[in-house]
């Protein structure tokens, strides 16, 4: 006699909301800690569930953190390939529509940039071989649309391109974290401040540009 396959996890809860819930409090844990620091048995405490049950529903710490990583992956290079696409507008140029893009995938989960950018992976190991995959996706799309931005300021140096990719990369990352200790602050929040930070750069760009 066999028996019927459950269809709860721990104290009644359904096993597909167990894993949901558990998928979304380790992608804030790997974000928050980073994946060195974050342990099996952190997590199990953030949920409320066993250690035993964690290893029986997801494996090891590498393929829990494979499970948080590749939705979000998929989640920002589809919401960036989408971004970019649209028409350019001089109310929404590309960079504001891929920043809007990026704070509104991330909403409810902005911790989960930081799981794609964590630098503490075991090298050479599958976790760090994936997020590599979904960075390169991602610098890319960055490099097609900064490629686009040189020429029409007349360079054509391949090294400018890459510095300006990089910088990119290093904008993201420094706005999401201020956007993490800024609860309050939606997505169409954000993308109006960044407006505003861009004018004001281009303001102060201009006025170097004066004589004194």
């Amino acid at each position: 006699m066999t028996t019927p396959p459950s269809k709860a996890g721990t104290k009644g809860v359904p096993r597909a909301a167990r894993v949901r819930q558990v998928l979304a409090e380790a992608t804030e844990e790997f974000g928050r800690r980073g994946y060195e620091a974050t342990t099996m048995a952190s997590i199990a405490t953030r949920v409320g569930v066993t250690k035993p049950l964690l290893h029986h529903y997801f494996g090891s710490k590498q393929d829990l953190y494979l499970a948080c990583l590749n939705p979000v992956g998929d989640r920002l290079l589809h919401a960036i390939d989408t971004a970019m696409t649209e028409p350019a507008s001089p109310a929404q140029p590309t960079a504001l529509r891929v920043l809007h893009a990026l704070f509104t995938t991330l909403d409810g989960q902005r911790e989960a940039w930081f799981v794609l950018y964590d630098a503490t992976l075991p090298p050479d190991s599958d976790a760090a071989h994936r997020a590599a995959y979904y960075r390169r996706a991602i610098d890319d799309l960055a490099a097609t649309g900064t490629a686009d931005l040189l020429r029409t300021a007349g360079s054509s140096d391949p090294l400018d391109a890459d510095a300006l990719t990089y910088a990119w990369r290093g904008l993201c990352t420094a706005l999401v974290r201020w956007w993490v200790n800024h609860p309050d602050q939606s997505p169409e929040a954000m993308t109006r401040r960044c407006a505003r930070l861009f004018a004001a750069g281009r303001t102060l760009l201009a006025a170097g540009d004066e004589p004194l």
